[in-house]
């Protein structure tokens, strides 16, 4: 039923965010007609393309484009059969019948040609491809270094994964990508400076995405781990003559886990819809790209388009994330 409940709450959370988003994006400076170049559209264009997009009003445009993104128009036109119609009626001028979606995005106000569905069913691959690497990257260096530092507290290999966790944390990403650019592609002549063109070109910006949630992996993994290793039932499990390494691996790391899942939900939606700052110093054709361009040029299709994107994400590995908990700890309702 809690499975249920959250999905049904996840319609009343996008539309808040879609409510947010869309207030924030038409209060910014700016023209969203302005072509990418600075230069206006003449008068009388301009005044018919904000009658097309219903840019005059603010809640006319609300309206429009939620009836348009939630799927409503679609289910509404295929019921009184307007769509056929319109199909027919485009057919007898010759003319090809629009590609209709049931979640419809709208086109982009800067990439005239391309719609936001077609933007972002292009891009999301890639930095969904990024960040299921940075993901597993950051867990297996977190996990490693969290049950390292536990296994020995207040050790200097412990205080040196403590200080290696704090400057994940403490360095921007951007610095982390241009020390690795300058490292790797520049002085080692390992890689090169441009897109990715493959999985392994891919590792640097991975690598780049994964320290600093590796970093809180760690630290998080280390303060459970020193937990669980003091409690009751591992006392019993070591007398019983049970091996240090399957104490520590099969017994302590699966309680102490619980922590790192409940991050773990928030930072895989984070990463899978693309890091902005990485995806721009590494040039990576992913989602962040187009969102930092469409908030420079006012493109409101496409900055409500991602920030739904990335709102459903989350709540939905919100949601796989509690349910790792309860296979995690049968206990937990």
């Amino acid at each position: 039923m809690t499975v249920v409940r959250r999905l049904i709450q996840l319609p009343v959370v996008l539309l808040v965010i879609y409510t947010l988003t869309l207030a924030l994006a038409w209060a910014a400076p700016g023209n969203p007609l302005d072509k990418p170049e600075g230069r206006r559209p003449p008068p009388e264009v301009e005044m018919a393309m904000r009658r097309q997009y219903n840019l005059d009003s603010f809640w006319s445009f609300y309206f429009s484009y939620l009836d348009r993104a939630s799927g409503l128009r679609y289910v509404r036109d295929r019921w009184t059969g307007a769509a056929q119609a319109e199909d027919r009626r485009l057919a007898d001028q010759g003319l090809a019948p629009p590609a209709r979606r049931v979640f419809d995005l709208g086109p982009s106000l800067q990439y005239r040609d391309r719609t936001v569905n077609e933007i972002i069913g292009q891009s999301l691959p890639v930095s969904v491809r990024l960040g299921l690497l940075s993901i597993l990257i950051a867990l297996v260096i977190g996990l490693a270094a969290g049950v390292v530092g536990a296994w020995r507290p207040g050790s200097l290999l412990d205080a040196a994964t403590l200080g290696l966790s704090l400057v994940g944390i403490s360095l921007p990403t951007f610095v982390i990508g241009t020390v690795l650019l300058l490292i790797f592609p520049v002085w080692l002549g390992v890689g090169r400076v441009g897109p990715p063109r493959g999985l392994g070109e891919m590792m640097l910006p991975a690598v780049t995405l994964s320290l600093p949630t590796a970093a809180y992996i760690a630290r998080l993994t280390r303060m459970g781990m020193i937990e669980q290793l003091s409690s009751d039932y591992v006392r019993t499990a070591r007398a019983k003559g049970l091996p240090e390494s399957a104490v520590v691996l099969r017994h302590a790391l699966r309680n102490a886990l619980l922590p790192v899942v409940s991050f773990l939900g928030p930072a895989t939606a984070a990463a899978l819809t693309g890091s902005f700052v990485v995806e721009r110093v590494f040039s990576v054709p992913g989602l962040g790209q187009h969102f930092v361009s469409a908030v420079q040029n006012k493109d409101l299709f496409l900055i409500i388009g991602v920030v739904m994107i990335y709102g459903a994400l989350l709540v939905l590995f919100n949601l796989a994330s509690d349910l790792l908990y309860r296979w995690i700890d049968p206990r937990i309702e």
